[in-house]
């Protein structure tokens, strides 16, 4: 193994920094194109509370384990398990984090660039000319079947993490999150208050946040747990990756709370974004995946001030997408850098070229390549399934179990309690307990379910 210096894998400035830049990775379109969605399909309240369970059982445990095996190490993925438990198979677990990274930033990039596109498209009023959602969905449909404007927007999208990520962690990703994150949530933030001003608005409240208990059933509850686990960018390598560059003085239970805190408070912003605005335009919450692109064009159409209301938002969108592909592309990066020994300024550039290579098809699976099928699945679907319901969960369930049953708690709750002599004992053991068992046995529950389904 090789590796570099601190000069190439660098280190946050602050312990602000790193919640910002881990949150902005937690923080992506899964927050506010796929929650909102999910949330008006699933029973909207009842959801919401069944979600937030999930996130504190789920989702704090493994970012908490993923943070500690990173600081312990100092390394990326691969050079953490092979670290602690040197030339053994268990180092397979850091190579399906940065394949995992790898391929996701692939399709996520185009779909980052959807995002550009849509910012374009709401300046000009394009995206804004269309009374149903049936007619903006069409619009949607011819927009990413064109092979030009695809490529194009899926290349300044990945344009755009390289000039961020070559800059390094201090100079490049810290700097962009201290300012896409606040700058985030303020959007965010007005763009609640503006919905939350519509006549008709609170029936939308009503549904989001009132639980109605009989629509919790077992469907309810697993896809709230995979969105949880999704969501908070867990079983990827990005949050072992960034955990690498955090000072051994930074209390990582606290950081690890906060980062979970601010990833669900902006999921649930969101939602008191677009489900006021959906009810009082007298529109169905439950739109399904089309909901962003295909229905909230229609509501900004109808809303007044609705074109600079699009344009916010689909700037918002864009940031989200942003901060979690620079958290992909560094995952990949920081590999070559300790692993391989490459310099950034030659690792950033090399392979988010293949990156983009490899998500030129995906970019095509709905125009040239639509009629390409594998195992009933254009490449886009193939690639998405492939990542997020294989190595993801595999990732997340042998990181849990590897913590706590291989490396061992005792060792772990040593690294998570280096900045203080005085362990809190009740979390100690809580954390215990769901690492240990409530936490992999949900994440199998769900693995399980996705593949047999």
């Amino acid at each position: 193994m090789k590796t570099e210096s601190n000069n190439q894998r660098g280190a946050w400035g602050s312990r602000l920094a790193f919640i910002l830049a881990a949150s902005g990775s937690a923080v992506g379109l899964g927050n506010i194109w796929k929650f909102p969605y999910i949330v008006g399909e699933n029973g909207g309240g009842a959801f919401v509370l069944v979600y937030l369970v999930c996130v504190l059982v789920i989702g704090a445990p493994i970012m908490l384990a993923e943070f500690t095996l990173g600081r312990k190490t100092n390394l990326n993925p691969v050079g953490a398990f092979d670290q602690i438990k040197p030339k053994s198979p268990w180092i397979g677990i850091g190579f399906m984090g940065v394949l995992a990274g790898f391929l996701i930033l692939s399709f996520y990039g185009v779909v980052g660039g959807w995002t550009f596109a849509y910012v374009v498209k709401s300046i000009t009023g394009s995206v804004l000319a269309f009374s149903s959602p049936k007619e903006a969905g069409e619009f949607f449909g011819s927009f990413i079947a064109n092979t030009g404007e695809v490529l194009f927007y899926h290349a300044l999208f990945m344009g755009a993490c390289v000039g961020i990520v070559i800059r390094g962690v201090h100079g490049g990703i810290e700097k962009a999150c201290n300012i896409l994150m606040p700058m985030l949530a303020a959007i965010l933030f007005l763009l609640m208050i503006r919905s939350l001003t519509l006549d008709g608005a609170m029936e939308g409240v009503a549904f989001y946040l009132r639980p109605d208990f009989g629509k919790i059933n077992t469907n309810v509850v697993l896809i709230a747990l995979g969105q949880a686990f999704f969501s908070l960018s867990l079983g990827m390598g990005a949050m072992i990756t960034y955990g690498s560059y955090l000072s051994d003085k930074e209390d990582l239970t606290s950081c690890t709370l906060y980062v979970v805190m601010f990833d669900t408070l902006i999921a649930l912003l969101v939602g008191m974004v677009i489900f006021p605005a959906v009810f009082a335009m007298g529109l169905e919450p439950a739109e399904g995946p089309g909901l962003v692109f295909s229905v909230l064009p229609t509501v900004f159409a109808g809303m007044p001030l609705g074109q600079g209301v699009a344009i916010i938002f689909f700037i918002l969108l864009a940031i989200a997408a942003i901060t979690s592909g620079i958290s992909l592309l560094e995952v990949v990066v920081a590999y070559f850098i300790d692993q391989r020994g490459w310099e950034r300024k030659r690792a950033v550039p090399v392979i988010s070229l293949i990156i983009f290579a490899l998500g030129v098809p995906s970019g095509l699976s709905f125009g040239m390549m639509a009629d390409v099928k594998l195992f009933g699945m254009n490449f886009f679907d193939n690639v998405d399934n492939i990542a997020s319901n294989y190595l993801l969960p595999i990732g997340g369930l042998l990181t849990a179990i590897f913590v706590s049953w291989v490396w061992g708690t005792k060792n772990i709750h040593l690294e998570i309690e280096k900045h203080d002599n005085k362990p809190n004992f009740f979390w100690a053991r809580s954390w215990e307990f769901l690492i240990r068992y409530i936490t992999p046995i949900a994440i199998g529950i769900v693995f399980i379910t996705k593949v047999f389904r």
